[in-house]
């Protein structure tokens, strides 16, 4: 029992580091005007220009002006005028360790559930395990499986920064 509590303490403890580092999105951006946020993008990070003939554009941002916004792509680099631009979007930093650090605390805590209460079985299929290696032994399997969840769940994504009005 006393095994269970400091899972459960450990998840809770990785999910309140998570929240914590989480990046906070600061009131000065909103008071800009929608095109000037582009000014604050980094040259080589990764954008998504949407014009409005709903043509796509993928590329590492190299930058931008009061009329266009340069964009690097495998054909070369694109200026693309304000007028045509429908939307910009950033992709978001990943976090697969953050995740399978998730996952394999759930895992854990999972696993020593599951442990626990299969500890008791016997004769059945831990035949000379204590219960102590049988609950450690899903635990530890538990905590890989989640880890692996964890890391291969889809990070990141496209966040929107600017859209025409």
């Amino acid at each position: 029992m006393k095994r269970v509590k400091c899972s459960v303490c450990l998840v809770l403890l990785v999910l309140s580091l998570g929240m914590a580092t989480s990046p906070a999105r600061g009131d000065d951006i909103k008071n800009q005007s929608a095109w000037d946020k582009l000014k604050q993008l980094s040259a080589g990070q990764q954008v998504q220009v949407v014009q409005n003939a709903a043509k796509s554009t993928t590329g590492s941002f190299r930058s931008v002006t009061d009329e266009a916004i340069v964009v690097s792509t495998a054909t070369g680099e694109q200026t693309i005028g304000r007028q045509s631009v429908l939307r910009v979007s950033t992709k978001g930093p990943g976090h697969r360790a953050r995740n399978a650090l998730i996952g394999a605390g759930i895992g854990a805590g999972a696993g020593a559930g599951i442990g626990a209460a299969t500890a008791h079985c016997g004769q059945g299929f831990c035949i000379g395990a204590t219960k102590g290696e049988v609950i450690g032994v899903i635990t530890a399997v538990c905590a890989i499986v989640g880890a692996a969840v964890g890391a291969v769940l889809p990070t990141g994504g496209w966040h929107e920064i600017y859209r025409a009005r």
